[in-house]
């Protein structure tokens, strides 16, 4: 049986509030085919989920419905040009600046199934292995799911999976096949710390980091919320540090503290009242 109008409606009403997501009309399908596995996993029709989602409803339907809802679209080295800037001109930098304390954190917002943070991995590991074996260095992963933190954490992929954006020599030198699927090496794994996290709530508990990489999830956001992350995101970004979007998201018409700065193709964005304002 196809989803009601009102039953849409309260699916919509628990993604804004719960993912502050904005379900838009003509996603009726895309939203029912999510559910399925829902209403599988705990035995329900579409008539009771949504009586609950209207009501009181606990941990384990919550925990089913954000996994359902959630958009884990992502790859290895995904638009390759952030990457190109971190090895060639963000990186280099920070290293300079922080010569000091040879502290460095970069963190990967709305991290999915880990592809992003591990790619990430493979570059300082080809390109910069002082920061590994002489400075306190960690990536941090952090996402609202707890499927795709699972996922990021066994570090296992799919042939489809390790295809889209990975180097065949990044694959033979960091990853060893398991029958159908790709296994991701401890040195790799032991890099990147994954932490449950809500973007769109205040990011409590996160150190101070030199790089936000926060791409490709505003653009499910209203407004109000894109301003909100930000504001987050702002919080625990380091002066000097930067701050990437998706390809296709600026902060055109947003209220934020951030400046765009470019190197070479990528742009990126620093704090107004730091670096990025002398060099935007």
């Amino acid at each position: 049986m196809s989803m009601t109008p009102a039953q849409f409606e309260i699916v919509r009403r628990f993604g804004f509030k719960e993912l502050g997501i904005t379900l838009e009309d003509g996603k009726e399908y895309l939203v029912e085919s999510r559910l399925r596995p829902v209403l599988k996993q705990l035995s329900l029709d579409m008539d009771a989920l949504t009586r609950q989602l209207s009501s009181v409803y606990g941990p384990e339907l919550r925990d089913a419905m954000v996994d359902a809802l959630t958009i884990n679209e992502t790859s290895f080295f995904r638009d390759t040009h952030p990457f190109t800037a971190l090895r060639e001109s963000i990186i280099p930098e920070l290293m300079k600046d922080r010569a000091g304390t040879r502290r460095l954190r970069i963190l990967s917002a709305a991290s999915s199934t880990g592809q992003e943070a591990y790619s990430i991995a493979m570059l300082v590991r080809e390109h910069f292995p002082q920061l590994i074996h002489s400075w306190d260095f960690k990536i941090l992963g952090g996402d609202i799911s707890d499927e795709a933190l699972a996922k990021a954490r066994r570090g296992q992929y799919s042939q489809m999976e390790v295809n889209r954006g990975l180097p065949v020599q990044l694959l033979v030198k960091y990853f060893t096949q398991d029958g159908p699927m790709w296994r991701i090496s401890e040195d790799l794994k032991s890099m990147v710390e994954f932490r449950k996290m809500n973007i769109t709530t205040p990011w409590l508990g996160w150190p101070s980091v030199d790089v936000v990489m926060c791409r490709n999830v505003l653009i499910y956001f209203d407004l109000p919320t894109r301003e909100n992350v930000l504001r987050e995101a702002n919080k625990v970004l380091a002066d000097d540090g930067f701050l990437f979007l998706g390809a296709s998201e600026t902060l055109l018409s947003l209220d934020t503290q951030f400046d765009m700065w470019k190197t070479g193709n990528t742009r990126c964005y620093r704090h107004k009242a730091g670096v990025g304002a002398r060099r935007a």
